[in-house]
């Protein structure tokens, strides 16, 4: 199969599916423009502050973002193109989108709040609080992965002496300056707009200009050649001052800035698999389909069989849970305009949609590289595959090395801005934990007044996620996919019950919520499966016991909420039927 033509018809389906079936649920869900959002209404310059659609658009696309779209196609490659491609697409379309913008339309109605309100108003406060628990221990899984990916590519590898290896960390060092000069634009960026009311065309074309200079800059002068466990350090204070600055100063404009690195990492590569195939070499070696188990086993482990690792696998390409705690909480908050809900939302899934596809199409330019376990990290894969196709363009052949640069350190980028996405996220829970619904940490007393100050719960969940990720996080991410997944059924679910609640169409959630319950507690199951096996060998038996113990308790939660939504959903469905 051409990568350019699976490419050229994923992109056609997904605009025909956001001007036909985007435009149908906005309808169906009444949304008004008239209504006045929670950024206006609880503006204080913050949290609730007024974004432009082309900013938000650019925080909660990069914010989604991160690597999912890129690790999850490529790694699911093993089951061949046709799966990967099938679910990005009907996963894209039917699941996630409809999941991103029913979250955020969702928390728009609840005071800008996160689906544990959502869920609060319809199914009671224990719901809620079991929700939130189960959210925030996820995004502090996120804030310890994160973390660490940040300190890797930031660090500097020294030798056994304890000497450093100046060429070894001279790329590293270049990212890590980089990657602190776009943290001083961004801010400079929002000071002009957001306080000197600079026009927002012509400051986006200094700022896309300053980028490009700060990566001559980095390129050139690179100082900063620390330690993991010092970038660590750095990282965790960087994020604690990152999600309680107000969101103007540094996470609207760097996350919109952060943008049009993603938007160019993309242009980037359609130019790559366009110009390969106009070249004669833009096949996709893939086999359309190789089996309903993983037998390719390109990095020595087997993904096991294609139901449920290919729907837990590709999470952000096509549905991810993630989303919604973006969605409901940082998105929700800045949103300008109801109208703006559908662009940002769902069509930010769709975008996200097109990098998976986009991701496919690079790992199958270096397929037999990939099977063969010589280019296995996704990251890797892609950005060797893209700078492969662009230099096999006879204009552009001296290129390769740039192109692969430059696109590790978009993915680099990405990471650090889901990562104070993230921490702000997990704030904003660990506060809505100690509430009573309706209630903001303003109202409350006592020593939930101090647990719900703004500072406080950043301290916490700081201290906690980097605590993890400077231990043993990799033991239990494992469990992450299954999670994320989980939560986006719940999330399903949460919407789906207020929709029924306030008399809306909530069909559309119900088939794509009882899936995704049934891949993850499948998943979950042949974990526990595993686990077993592993205490009957007798290896790393305390790690085995940890994470059985939380594959159970997932397992208990998603039970324990889906039997409340179905009972919820019955008696909605009663109700009106007695009407």
């Amino acid at each position: 199969m051409n990568a350019a033509v699976v490419l050229i018809i994923g992109i056609a389906i997904l605009v025909i599916a956001y001007l036909t079936y985007g435009r149908w649920l906005a309808k169906q869900w009444g949304v008004n423009p008239g209504k006045t959002t929670p950024a206006h209404e609880l503006e204080d310059g913050m949290d609730y502050c007024p974004a432009k659609a082309p900013v938000l658009l650019g925080h909660h696309f990069s914010s989604i973002a991160g690597a999912g779209p890129i690790n999850g196609p490529i790694q699911a490659a093993v089951f061949g193109w046709v799966p990967v491609l099938l679910w990005v697409l009907i996963g894209g379309i039917f699941f996630g989108a409809v999941h991103d913008f029913g979250a955020l339309f969702a928390s728009i109605r609840h005071k800008g709040q996160s689906i544990g309100e959502v869920i609060a108003d319809t199914m009671g406060s224990k719901a809620k609080k079991l929700f939130i628990i189960f959210g925030y221990l996820t995004l502090l899984l996120v804030v310890a992965a994160f973390a660490s990916i940040v300190a890797n590519t930031f660090m500097a590898t020294f030798d056994e002496s304890g000497a450093l290896d100046v060429a070894a960390s001279a790329a590293n060092a270049s990212t890590a300056m980089i990657s602190i000069l776009f943290i001083v634009i961004a801010i400079v960026f929002g000071f002009l707009v957001y306080r000197r009311n600079a026009p927002l065309g012509v400051s986006t074309i200094i700022g896309v200009v300053a980028i490009i200079a700060c990566m001559a800059i980095g390129l050139n002068w690179h100082p900063l050649y620390l330690s993991n466990q010092t970038w660590m350090i750095i990282v965790g204070i960087y994020i604690m001052i990152a999600s309680v600055t107000p969101v103007w100063i540094l996470l609207q404009p760097r996350d919109y800035l952060s943008s049009f690195l993603l938007y160019g990492m993309m242009i980037v590569a359609v130019i790559g698999i366009l110009g390969a195939t106009i070249m004669g070499q833009g096949g996709l070696d893939i086999p359309a389909f190789t089996g309903f188990t993983d037998t390719l086993m390109p990095t020595g482990v087997s993904l096991g069989y294609m139901f449920p690792a290919l729907f837990v696998t590709i999470a952000c390409g096509a549905i991810s849970g993630f989303h919604s705690l973006v969605g409901s909480g940082t998105t929700a908050k800045q949103l300008d305009n109801e109208k703006d809900a559908q662009p940002i939302a769902y069509g930010g899934m769709l975008i996200e949609c097109a990098l998976a596809i986009i991701s496919l199409c690079a790992v199958g330019f270096i397929w037999k590289s990939y099977t063969a376990g010589e280019t296995v990290v996704p990251t890797q894969v892609f950005a060797t595959g893209i700078s492969k196709m662009v230099a096999s363009v006879p204009a552009l052949a001296g290129t390769e090395s740039v192109i692969f640069s430059l696109l590790i350190l978009a993915v680099s980028a990405f990471c650090l801005t889901s990562l104070d996405t993230a921490t702000r996220l997990a704030r904003y829970m660990f506060q809505e934990f100690w509430l009573e619904p309706g209630q903001t940490h303003k109202d409350a007393v006592g020593y939930k007044k101090v647990l719900t100050n703004p500072y406080v719960a950043t301290l916490i969940t700081v201290i906690l996620g980097i605590g993890l990720g400077m231990t043993g996080y990799a033991k239990i991410w494992p469990l992450f996919g299954a999670a994320n997944q989980l939560l986006a059924a719940l999330g399903l679910l949460a919407v789906a019950t207020w929709l029924g609640k306030v008399g809306k169409n909530n069909k559309m959630f119900l088939f794509p919520m009882a899936f995704m319950l049934v891949v993850t507690i499948t998943s979950l199951c042949l974990t526990i499966k595993g686990k077993i096996a592993q205490l009957s060998a007798g290896t790393e038996v305390g790690w085995a016991v940890a994470l059985l113990i939380l594959a159970v308790l997932l397992i208990i939660c998603a039970v324990i909420l889906a039997v409340d939504g179905v009972k919820t959903l019955a008696g909605q469905s009663k109700t009106k039927a007695a009407k």
